[in-house]
């Protein structure tokens, strides 16, 4: 509690005035070319940032959002590491070591959002980038290409931006579309990649279901569907569908399910009660309710403590029903910005009428109503936002097509990238896709899949650059060329960042070879990561690092 007060002392300011604290405008008529620019909200944008500086290079970070870091500042701070702190290396381990400095620790498994946040402004501080903040991308006229590559990007502020290398270090891959780089949305069927936990997963008729997880994510009760139970001429809950013929392989449009990584704490001192929202209704939760009066007593929510105060948690979606949003999501990768707002509007009402449920109602078991009832927003957190996360948990939106695609055979071990520039070890994860009624009239979860790799794997260099044939200056590190299957195991935290800083190494050579990205020589590449200390094979996992404690996380999801 000591360390936590200091900390909250040093950097209360710092945290509520980074979104002003660097600079924001372009001055009118400039007509700088930078080597580099990043456009992007992530993390990644950030290690991309600072690895090109590092190299010398001019470089601009021009970022969506108000703030730098995405969400390992705006709630995720659960560190996605599987036990596998050692896998990553270079700017990435700088951030989760400076996280454990601040606590006094060698090694942190959480962190507050806004040690987070305040870490990442010092790195950008130290390095010396320059970052445009509220900067939105003209996503219909604002990418102006000269033959196969990109000459500027123009923002909706009226910004122009003209570079030689692009990152597109967005969680949803907006400058890689406006490009007209190839992507797709939703699932693949599993003959596409041949993998066999792609497309529809059906919990309730899906042998293959690994067997540590036949209950995640799923309903283990019955629980009528309908808006009068037992009747079907009553109509379905919300968000609950009725699909003929759906069947275990088929691919869509679809994608998980987001939420908000909500930080909650229990101190009274720090605690804003969690009111009934406005638009509040209990239909939208009734399937939660429904599901606790069948006998399902599970807390609805896996709750991971966050270093430093002793009361605050990183609340997120477990079990049947509970945090995530399923199927209110599914037109957001491709939406246009007013509709992103709507639907994440609709996700803030949802989750914090959720929490409001689950601390009020009398049909929530009692021990799990007192327990919820415990916790409100954190006043010293997202402090100009009223304690509520800046952005939405983005699992996943576009995803790039590219010459390589990674899929489940990489995870497995079954196929190995020759040209790896970072590893991937999280299990392929996908949370809730849609509600379903099944054959018997009861509701059950789809879309949810869960395997852990047998080892670390490499990701490969061509799935972070477009096809050959397409944009030739522009790199995609977070919205990547993966399945969806396999896009669930890289979509950590620690990966982006080391994709995205490969990606700019990878721009750097590009840029002192004056050729396309396509065409940078591997060999030299795997040079400038190694000496940039970044982890890209099994060889080069330290062996004897002892601060890393196995993780339950190993054998559950936690993302």
């Amino acid at each position: 509690m000591k360390y936590s007060t200091h900390l909250k002392t040093r950097f209360a300011a710092a945290a509520a005035a980074v979104i002003y604290s660097l600079p924001s405008t372009l001055p009118a008529g400039d007509a700088t070319i930078y080597d580099i620019i990043v456009y992007g909200d992530s993390s990644g944008a950030v290690t991309a940032a600072i690895e090109a500086k590092r190299r010398g290079l001019s470089v601009i970070l021009v970022n969506p959002t108000a703030f730098p870091g995405g969400m390992s500042s705006s709630g995720l701070g659960a560190t996605d590491f599987l036990g596998r702190r050692n896998t990553f290396g270079g700017i990435a381990s700088e951030f989760y070591d400076a996280v454990a400095a601040a606590y006094g620790q060698k090694f942190v498994r959480s962190f507050e959002p806004y040690v987070g946040l305040e870490i990442f402004k010092k790195l950008i501080n130290d390095a010396a980038v320059r970052v445009d903040y509220n900067e939105l991308l003209d996503r219909e006229k604002g990418v102006k290409m000269d033959g196969k590559r990109i000459d500027s990007i123009t923002t909706h502020s009226g910004k122009t931006y003209r570079g030689k290398m692009f990152i597109d270090a967005t969680y949803v891959g907006d400058l890689m579309a406006a490009a007209g780089v190839s992507y797709t949305v939703g699932r693949e069927a599993e003959s596409q990649y041949r993998e066999d936990l792609a497309g529809v997963r059906r919990g309730d008729t899906n042998p293959r279901v690994h067997y540590a997880q036949r209950d995640k994510d799923h309903f283990i009760k019955e629980v009528d569907p309908y808006v009068i139970p037992g009747d079907p001429d009553s109509g379905l809950l919300p968000r609950v569908f009725k699909v003929e013929g759906l069947t275990n392989g088929q691919g869509d449009r679809k994608i998980q399910a987001f939420n908000y990584r909500v930080c909650l704490t229990s101190d009274p001192a720090l605690r804003i009660p969690i009111g009934k929202p406005e638009g509040y209704r209990e239909i939208d939760h009734e399937l939660l309710l429904r599901n606790f009066d069948a006998g399902d007593m599970r807390m609805p929510a896996l709750i991971e403590p966050l270093a430093g105060t002793g009361s605050k948690v990183d609340w997120n979606n477990m079990h049947a029903v509970g945090s995530d949003h399923p199927s209110a999501n599914w037109d957001y990768p491709e939406a246009s910005y007013e509709k992103r707002r709507e639907i994440e509007k609709l996700h803030e009402i949802y989750i914090r009428g959720f929490l409001w449920t689950m601390s009020n109602s009398p049909r929530v078991p009692t021990e799990l109503r007192k327990k919820a009832s415990t916790y409100g927003l954190p006043k010293d957190e997202f402090t100009d936002n009223g304690g509520w996360p800046w952005m939405i948990y983005i699992r996943e939106a576009r995803r790039m097509v590219g010459d390589y695609v990674m899929n489940q055979h990489d995870c497995m071990g079954e196929r190995m990238a020759p040209d790896p520039v970072a590893l991937g070890s999280f299990g392929m994860d996908s949370h809730c896709v849609q509600h379903i009624v099944t054959d018997k009239g009861k509701v059950q979860n789809e879309g949810v899949i869960w395997r852990v790799p047998p080892r670390p794997y490499g990701i490969s260099y061509r799935s972070i650059i477009p096809k050959k044939g397409e944009c030739e200056n522009l790199f995609t590190p977070i919205c990547l060329s993966a399945s969806h299957v396999a896009h669930g195991s890289i979509r950590m935290e620690p990966v982006f960042m080391a994709l995205s800083q490969s990606a700019a190494i990878a721009a750097s050579l590009a840029i002192k070879n004056k050729v396309s990205v396509q065409d940078v020589a591997y060999p030299r590449l795997l040079e400038n990561l190694l000496f940039a200390k970044q982890i890209v094979s099994l060889s080069g996992i330290p062996k004897t690092d002892k601060s890393i404690p196995v993780s339950k996380s190993d054998t559950h999801d936690t993302r």
